[in-house]
């Protein structure tokens, strides 16, 4: 059995396809969305750092007392890429889920990797919600 490292945790990393391009393509619109999807997880923001690219995408994280959640824009694609790893009580699924619907994505691939495990190689886990 695998003995785990004080600081165990999960990192859901996330997939948008089919996304609003004008929320993609917005530094504001996009720091003030990862900022609400750190609170829907129940993180706590230490702070937040944004870039917007020219001619469009955004990328950016929020660094939460936990860890920390990031995110990598191509409007253009209609796509997003978001990662979020916590360790504590957090639940990043719940903020992938919050970042899908305000992204209005069609459609998302989530993958669950379990960290901190000592004496094991990372677990992981597919999660395709749109399959189900």
């Amino acid at each position: 059995m695998a003995t785990t490292v004080g600081t165990k945790g999960r990192h859901v990393l996330a997939e948008y396809w089919e996304c609003d391009f004008a929320a993609l393509a917005s530094k504001d619109v996009i720091a003030d969305r990862m900022a609400a999807a750190a609170k829907a997880a129940g993180a706590t923001i230490v702070a937040t750092l944004f870039h917007q690219f020219t001619p469009t995408g955004v990328s950016g994280v929020v660094v939460i007392e936990e860890s920390h959640l990031s995110i990598h824009t191509w409007p253009e694609e209609g796509y997003a890429a978001a990662d979020f790893y916590t360790c504590g009580d957090c639940v990043p699924e719940q903020a992938m889920a919050f970042l899908r619907d305000a992204l209005s994505a069609g459609r998302t691939h989530f993958m669950t990797v379990d960290r901190g495990l000592r004496d094991a190689v990372p677990s992981f886990k597919a999660i395709f919600p749109d399959d189900s």
